[in-house]
């Protein structure tokens, strides 16, 4: 499993967000999953992201990631436009497990208001990773 990297937030839905649990209104931060997520679905044969332009709520779903194992919704972590998106995923599903944190990013958003996020310590210790 990955290292969580210390400058990011995440969602209980584990999501993450590259910026701190305060994103600032007008940021336009990236998300994706973490390697939880990656590792909990498996191999990640679809995913449906939002579109450039549409608007995403924090705690709301966006879309999903299909594996050969589930499908799960996508939950965006903040709230904001959709600025966008990571067309590599479309072209590789793959790169979502082998590098979530880095290139397999999923969407980038300009922040109207972040939903609630917890820093790495906190998320690694809900989920058993400490």
């Amino acid at each position: 499993m990955a290292t969580l990297p210390q400058d990011f937030s995440y969602s209980e839905d584990h999501e993450w967000v590259n910026a701190a649990a305060d994103a600032v209104a007008g940021a336009t931060v990236r998300i994706g999953i973490t390697s939880v997520a990656a590792d909990r679905l498996g191999e990640v044969v679809f995913a449906e992201l939002p579109e450039v332009g549409d608007t995403v709520t924090a705690g709301e779903s966006c879309g999903e990631v299909e594996s050969t194992k589930s499908v799960s919704d996508l939950y965006s972590p903040v709230t904001g436009t959709v600025k966008t998106v990571n067309e590599a995923v479309h072209d590789d599903y793959a790169v979502i497990n082998n590098d979530p944190f880095g290139e397999g990013w999923l969407f980038e958003v300009e922040v109207d208001e972040a939903g609630e996020l917890m820093d790495a310590a906190a998320y690694a210790s809900a989920n058993g990773l400490d």
